[in-house]
């Protein structure tokens, strides 16, 4: 026999080695049936691709506009502060004034920068008489007040700003303790 595989003999018949043999004939059914499994197969390839790539157009838009909105959030702040700014510019401007109007001028300011605060949903939080909470509280102190019940608020070093659901920042208080 030839050594090739898909030698041809003498009968114009493909010779077939005697340890291979020809692969078993497939009906007709079943390569239709194979067929249509590949199309499938193709088709659910391609469904697959297009929706990883749709996936992935998804993911840049929404970071896209995640971006757009921290900026517009960033700008609408900064807008909200520019009255504060232009106040204190005023401040300093007439700094060489009467220091009483230059103290009523400063303490203006701070009252519109506390109203810009409550407008971000950041109140002050002057807690002066409430019971320590230290969700909202930070303690930096204690004092024997015979005055106070235990566990009061007696002072405020720092206030916090914000509310229960959205604090900014703990208040720093002195924290009444039992007098005894």
């Amino acid at each position: 026999m030839s050594e090739h595989p898909n030698a041809v003999d003498g009968q114009g018949t493909a010779a077939v080695e005697p340890d291979q043999q020809a692969p078993p004939a497939v009906p007709a059914d079943v390569e239709k049936e194979l067929a249509a499994l590949r199309a499938r197969v193709a088709e659910l390839e391609d469904r697959w691709l297009r929706a990883v790539a749709e996936l992935e157009n998804i993911r840049k838009r929404t970071a896209r506009e995640a971006e757009r909105q921290r900026a517009d959030e960033r700008a609408s702040v900064a807008a909200e502060w520019l009255p504060v700014l232009d106040n204190l510019d005023l401040a300093l401007h007439h700094a060489e004034a009467d220091p009483a109007a230059v103290i009523d001028g400063v303490r203006a300011v701070r009252d519109q920068a506390l109203g810009v605060l409550s407008r971000l949903g950041f109140p002050r939080q002057d807690d002066v008489g409430a019971n320590f909470d230290p969700a909202r509280h930070e303690a930096v102190g204690a004092v024997a007040d015979p005055e106070a019940p235990a566990g009061t608020v007696v002072q405020v070093v720092r206030p916090g700003y914000g509310d229960a659901e959205h604090p900014l920042r703990p208040a720093a208080v002195v924290v009444a303790t039992r007098a005894e």
